[in-house]
């Protein structure tokens, strides 16, 4: 497989599709594979890196038992929990973010569903956000329904994030108190309701490369906009906990395939960048056009200024 060619040949329009070979990418020349996704990068997202800033919002006691998680209440991780933090305390981050050069703020919560007292709460930072802040504004608040959608919709929030984590065939394996068309469902419904939808998924979690590539071509399928990959961080008491990093080379050539699978999409470096040499350099020239950056959930994240040093190193515009 020429695989410069079939980066040209995807500019020009081709899109791969499920029902074709794409076991190639599983063997193929890592450095082949990086320059190519580096013209396919380079075409669709140009010089431009998406900055994303999360916050953690409400944290722990999550009634879904996802096996890679220190939030669940079924796993006894020692993780903080805490309830839906105070308006200005949120406020302080965003605009700490927006100072520093985030593009986008988001609140993340635990739980299967932001919903009652909470979910106002959510509400109403949203409108302090968006009256008093620049930066855009992104929500996680989990499998929310159709009225909840409107109201973020109306409060200012602009995307939402909500990731597959695994391929279809690998879900139970991961979770089983809720399924992955209930994940598919929530998405639609955001599309549906105009916002821009980030979803990705966890590498690592004892997955095959075929789960890997069937993750990317559903997203592909999607049409989502956003795509966070994230290398398992394994956490002491998690089911998943005893589970050992992946190698740098496996996350490289997964940011690789999925922006081949996915062109114009932001793949996004997430959870598990500091798995990578130098913080994830060369991920930014095979593929990645966005990461997530600051302090991530119940992981160590990567400091904003940092990263934008780092990307202005490498010729990247971050206004």
């Amino acid at each position: 497989m020429d695989l410069i060619k079939l980066a040209e040949e995807i500019i020009a329009g081709k899109r791969l599709k499920r029902e074709d070979d794409l076991n190639f990418f599983f063997t193929a020349d890592l450095e082949e594979l990086r320059k190519g996704a580096a013209l396919l990068q380079d075409y669709f997202c140009g010089k431009k890196v998406d900055l994303c800033t999360i916050m953690n919002a409400r944290s722990g006691r999550c009634s879904e038992n996802c096996k890679f998680c220190a939030q669940s209440a079924h796993h006894h991780t020692g993780v903080d929990e805490y309830g839906f933090v105070e308006i200005d305390e949120i406020m302080e981050m965003a605009l700490a973010n927006q100072a520093e050069g985030a593009d986008r703020f988001g609140l993340v919560t635990s739980g299967r569903r932001l919903d009652g007292e909470d979910f106002e709460h959510a509400i109403e930072a949203y409108k302090k956000m968006k009256a008093n802040c620049s930066i855009s504004l992104c929500a996680g608040h989990g499998l929310l329904r159709r009225e909840q959608f409107k109201r973020l919709r109306e409060a200012g929030v602009e995307s939402y994030h909500e990731n597959i984590e695994t391929s279809r065939r690998n879900f139970p394996n991961i979770c089983t108190t809720h399924k992955f068309e209930d994940k598919l469902e929530t998405m639609r419904i955001a599309k549906e309701e105009g916002f821009c939808v980030c979803s990705g998924g966890i590498i690592g979690m004892g997955e095959t490369w075929e789960d890997r590539l069937d993750m990317a071509l559903t997203l592909a399928e999607l049409g989502i906009e956003s795509i966070p990959i994230n290398a398992l961080m394994s956490i002491p008491g998690t089911p998943l906990g005893h589970l050992p990093g992946l190698a740098p080379e496996d996350i490289l050539r997964t940011v690789a395939f999925f922006r081949y699978l996915n062109p114009a999409a932001n793949i996004r470096l997430a959870a598990g960048r500091k798995m990578l040499p130098q913080n994830g350099r060369e991920a930014f020239c095979g593929g990645a056009s966005a990461t997530i950056t600051g302090n991530m959930l119940t992981t160590s994240g990567s400091n904003i200024k940092e990263d934008i040093a780092m990307l202005h190193e490498l010729g990247f515009n971050l206004n």
